[in-house]
């Protein structure tokens, strides 16, 4: 189990990679790193709800811890309000930075709080929509 996640990680930081070629801001790149984990781990709970992978109670749950700890680090990955052609970071991040700092907050605080609750197949929906629900609050006004 624990040699399949650190191939899962090495996997996802290759091609996380890949994805922001052509990025020239650090700060921008660093940011960009932070989204693709929690994205990856997002992936990795979905395509259990798909069926497309085998349920593990294990995964997910580590896959919601690594959420959190990700979601954290939102807020200090933005407080420069750098920029990039490759961004999909709208300005008004920084303009209504206090709104924008809260929503990285309630992901942290929400994947905090389903850490360790899946227990079945059954638990990956609802965890899906919770978790849904806060990244497209913030996406649908601070990401183009």
């Amino acid at each position: 189990m624990k040699k399949t996640a650190i191939a899962l990680v090495l996997i996802t930081a290759g091609t996380a990679a890949l994805a922001h070629s052509g990025v020239t801001n650090k700060d921008v790149m660093a940011r960009m790193m932070v989204m693709s984990s929690i994205s990856d781990q997002m992936k990795v709970i979905g395509s259990m709800a798909k069926g497309e992978t085998a349920f593990d109670a294990d995964a997910v749950n580590a896959a919601l811890i690594e959420i959190a700890a990700q979601s954290a680090q939102v807020p200090a990955m933005f407080e420069t309000p750098a920029t990039d052609p490759k961004s999909e970071a709208l300005p008004v991040i920084w303009e209504q930075w206090d709104s924008f700092t809260e929503h990285a907050r309630e992901a942290e605080t929400l994947a905090e709080r389903l850490a360790g609750t899946v227990s079945a197949p059954s638990d990956l929906g609802p965890v899906l929509g919770q978790l849904g629900a806060t990244c497209k609050a913030c996406h649908s006004t601070y990401r183009e």
